[in-house]
């Protein structure tokens, strides 16, 4: 799958976030990387930034929040375009999620593991 395809299925996966849900982010951009760093090559995606739910009276002035998905690993994992198609969805919720300031043990209670 090209680059271009992966980042087509991330739009579309965003797309599917529901508008209300969208609306409540703030100060995040979402990027496509083709790998993560060399420490952790299974990286699916990385949420890096301050997630809504500890933001306080000091937070104004700061870059961005960075969501990033990784397509390597997301491709080398899966067997099927379809495969990449649920994962690809299953991980950008899950880097949203963090945004929201929920973490992974309950993201894998919720199958967003």
């Amino acid at each position: 799958m090209t680059r271009e395809e992966f980042e087509e299925l991330v739009s579309e996966a965003l797309d599917r976030i529901p508008p209300e849900l969208m609306r409540l982010m703030d100060n995040v951009a979402v990027f496509v990387e083709d790998e993560p760093a060399a420490d952790d090559l299974d990286l699916l995606g990385l949420y890096e930034g301050t997630p809504l739910t500890d933001r306080g009276e000091w937070y104004a002035g700061v870059l961005p929040d960075r969501i990033t998905i990784y397509r390597g690993p997301t491709l080398r994992m899966c067997e099927s375009r379809e495969d990449v198609v649920a994962e690809t969805e299953i991980t950008v919720v899950h880097e949203i999620a963090h945004h929201f300031g929920i973490d992974d043990a309950r993201l894998h209670e919720l199958g967003y593991g």
